[in-house]
């Protein structure tokens, strides 16, 4: 997302919470553990869903695994991990940039830099190509994986660009509101849609977006939580709170947190936000 005062999407903020009922219903002796057992078969799934469905703020929580430095200058607007190393790319008219970074070191091994009347956002790894949305300028570039080199093609897209990532077959694309569009990456063109909902509510806001284990996790501009989204539905299936994790700057207003990236192999988690001093390896565990 943007600088503070130019999102003009409507905030709207999640305040759902669930209650659990206990009823006791009498039985004959003989027939308790039958009961029993078949409710459990019945609750199972809905325990399930209940388990990564849960207020802000509850829920889930994560666990520091470890630190490593970032690019203060890097306005984060994307992370990817890839190869063993991050893919980021950055905003703000005139920084926006395309980097493969080494995680350990924080050292930024290539970079491609955006034209100036481009305000970059999110980015999305789809095969060999890596795919950058821009903000307000409705383009997005295609670049080869392994150089980063621009392969020339472009894209057009309707509305704001905000978060972008990939299920294996589509690019998703969020624009600051509650809805994700899944893109032809061939064309852009979109093939459906999603709105994402706590419960009843829209979720809005949703930013910098990353596809692990058959969700997509998401950002939510200028909130200290990720959510967990169903890709099919779009119901938001859990809330993890990364309260406290610190940016290692000076506040401006800013410094919000923004950049997920997932290393599938090993199951590691990272993320960070804009111009933060580091990135965080976390274990998401669930809330006590």
């Amino acid at each position: 997302m943007t600088e503070t005062g130019d999102a003009g999407a409507e905030h709207e903020r999640r305040g759902a919470t669930g209650g659990r009922v206990r009823t006791s219903i009498p039985v004959r002796s003989g027939r308790r553990l039958w009961i029993f057992g078949a409710a459990v078969l019945v609750a199972a799934p809905l325990l399930a869903a209940w388990s990564w469905h849960a207020a802000q703020g509850t829920g889930f929580r994560y666990e520091i695994v470890k630190e490593f430095p970032h690019d203060t200058n890097a306005y984060c607007q994307g992370l990817v991990f890839a190869d063993g190393m991050l893919l980021e790319g950055t905003g703000r008219y005139g920084q926006s940039s395309l980097r493969r970074v080494r995680l350990e070191t924080g050292e930024v091994v290539e970079q491609v830099d955006l034209d100036t009347k481009y305000f970059g956002e999110g980015i999305a790894l789809l095969g060999d190509k890596i795919y950058q949305i821009t903000w307000r300028e409705n383009t997005a570039f295609e670049y080869d994986k392994n150089t980063l080199k621009p392969t020339g093609k472009t894209f057009r897209y309707a509305g704001e660009g905000w978060g972008l990532t990939a299920d294996g077959h589509s690019l998703i694309l969020s624009d600051g509101t509650s809805v994700l569009r899944f893109l032809d990456p061939e064309t852009f063109q979109v093939r459906r849609q999603v709105t994402v909902r706590d419960g009843r509510e829209r979720v809005t806001n949703l930013n910098e977006l990353e596809f692990i284990d058959g969700q997509i996790f998401a950002n939510v501009w200028r909130e200290s939580h990720i959510v967990r989204i169903n890709p099919r539905s779009g119901a938001v299936t859990g809330t993890v709170s990364l309260r406290g994790l610190r940016s290692g700057t000076t506040w401006t207003g800013e410094e919000v947190l923004n950049g997920i990236a997932y290393d599938a192999e090993h199951k590691r988690i990272f993320v960070t936000g804009k111009n933060w001093a580091k990135v965080y390896e976390i274990r998401i565990v669930r809330d006590r």
